[in-house]
């Protein structure tokens, strides 16, 4: 026995550039291993020597989409910040009065471990109900090296016991702590959470929000340093509120992605695109905010692969992939496909995944969305409606509507 046969998709997107109309997947051992015309792959992979069989009539069908940017671990509610922002409060306004970061670093830190891993859980049951089967979650709520940890271990247990993939990035260089010092707190980053962070093993990436009033040039860049000397991957958050530099120094480390980018210029673009960062996108923060989106062009003209990413936090508080991509199209200029391969490849490159992950070609982890819609264009343009019907894991169906509607798989 196979693990699945999808078939008679009325559109199978593989990877960018690549689909089938009346198409089907076949997997085994967990990995595509045939994609083409449902004939074609039918006759070498029967769907009655498969242990799931999915017919997908009528149906689209994708590859998993892989959020690249989230703080989903949190704890407490800033429901009221939203509607502070909403009368004119500013993000900054916000922070200064003790709000914002700072106010989700008291409610994790209070929180026990119990309660951070069942906010987590239930985060990720949303995200795969939506669609999404990989998800990079930051720390970045403790700011100190017990609570970093903690979160860190949180993430990792998570991420074993969910179906969906978790990507650990540590960020304790997300906020400067109430009452500390930026250069004093850069070298606490340094000199006592990194090592305490490599020591534990579980973190992939180094993250650090580069920022007007957070980190300096200077001091993020000796903060991503000192993470590769440990062994975890550079990220940056970069030209978010202002324009500072973050993006040239993302493209001088060699940054896995430089992120949010709604300030940054075509030199940002190209130098990124000649460093080969990926530049990640999060519409739905600039849609929270109520600023301009991001212009995406200059960085598609110069060459690179771009990601989108929901930046899902108590400040950007939605977790659909399916939403981040209606943004994607309306406010920055997407295009349905353009957005969908953000989402899907290009959030893998995002996160160094050269496995295939964010696609369906053969040898490819088989994580797969059959869609309640003919074609892919059907999530942004059914914008605030979850068009996601039956998720399929390493060829393992962990979400369906219809069987959830009775009782069986989640």
């Amino acid at each position: 026995m196979i693990d699945a046969v999808v078939h008679d998709a009325a559109e199978l997107v593989v990877a960018p550039g690549e689909s089938y109309a009346d198409g089907a997947v076949a997997i085994e051992d967990g990995r595509v291993a045939r994609v083409g015309s449902t004939d074609a792959v039918t006759r070498e992979y029967p769907p009655e020597n498969a242990v799931e069989r999915v017919d997908a009539t009528g149906r689209a069908v994708i590859p998993g989409l892989v959020d690249a940017h989230t703080h989903a671990l949190f704890a407490g509610d800033r429901s009221d910040e939203f509607a502070a922002k909403l009368r004119g409060k500013t993000y900054q306004e916000l922070l200064a009065a003790g709000g914002g970061i700072l106010r989700t670093v008291e409610a994790v830190r209070e929180a026990s471990d119990e309660r951070l891993l069942g906010n987590l859980l239930g985060q990720l049951d949303t995200m795969l109900a939506h669609g999404t089967t990989t998800v990079e979650v930051k720390s970045g709520y403790g700011l100190d090296a017990e609570t970093e940890l903690r979160m860190l271990e949180v993430i990792d247990t998570a991420n074993a016991r969910h179906p969906v993939d978790v990507v650990a990035t540590f960020m304790g260089a997300h906020a400067v702590p109430t009452g500390r010092d930026a250069e004093a707190y850069t070298a606490e980053v340094i000199d006592d959470q990194l090592p305490a962070v490599a020591a534990q093993g579980v973190a992939e990436f180094c993250d650090v929000f580069c920022e007007d009033g957070v980190f300096s040039v200077d001091q993020s860049r000796r903060i991503l340093e000192a993470g590769r000397e440990y062994g975890l991957t550079p990220k940056i958050h970069a030209e978010e509120l202002s324009h500072l530099g973050g993006a040239q120094l993302g493209a001088e480390v060699g940054a896995a992605s430089a992120d949010h980018l709604l300030q940054a210029t075509a030199a940002d673009a190209s130098a990124l695109a000649a460093a080969g960062v990926t530049p990640v996108f999060l519409p739905g923060t600039a849609f929270s905010l109520g600023t301009a989106y991001a212009d995406a062009e200059p960085f598609t003209a110069a060459g690179a692969t771009i990601a989108i990413a929901s930046d899902f936090n108590p400040n950007c508080h939605s977790s659909s992939m399916g939403m981040t991509l209606a943004l994607a199209c309306v406010g920055m200029g997407l295009s349905p496909r353009d957005a969908l391969d953000a989402a899907t490849r290009g959030g893998a490159l995002a996160l160094d995944r050269a496995d295939g992950v964010g696609t369906l070609t053969p040898g490819a982890p088989a994580d797969l969305v059959v869609l309640d819609a003919p074609t892919h264009v059907h999530i942004p343009y059914s914008f605030g409606v979850n068009r996601v019907g039956t998720v399929l894991k390493g060829g393992t169906v962990v979400h369906d509507t219809e069987r959830l509607a009775s009782g069986g798989v989640r």
